[in-house]
């Protein structure tokens, strides 16, 4: 897993593989234009950058993912909790609630994903 961050326009690229992986280059150029109004110079160098830290790779003209989008953001997760709150995930969750009350629906989910972990 890579150590490095994505930065908000490179996690939008990052998005965009993900979700129509694999992919030929000539159709990452044409949504890169699309939705980012990059050119094609500037696409394949992020794939380029992104590629040498191990998130994408390039064969045969056709992109695929070495890191999938949910082991990133939740290795970012768990950064953030670590840098953040000392790795105390209660005490993330305690400042969370604080700002924003949580649905019956939410905390139902939670306590299935507490309940699960204990299967594992």
């Amino acid at each position: 897993m890579t150590d490095y961050k994505l930065g908000a326009v490179e996690s939008k690229f990052a998005d965009i593989v993900w979700e129509h992986e694999p992919l030929s280059t000539g159709e990452l150029v044409k949504l890169c234009s699309e939705e980012l109004k990059w050119k094609r110079t500037t696409t394949y160098t992020v794939l380029k950058k992104l590629s040498e830290h191990g998130f994408f790779q390039m064969e045969n003209k056709t992109v695929t993912a070495l890191i999938s989008k949910e082991n990133y953001y939740g290795s970012q997760s768990e950064r953030f909790v670590r840098e953040t709150f000392d790795g105390s995930l209660p005490a993330f969750i305690a400042a969370f609630t604080k700002r924003k009350a949580l649905s019956e629906e939410e905390i139902a989910e939670i306590r299935r994903m507490i309940d699960g972990e204990g299967e594992k």
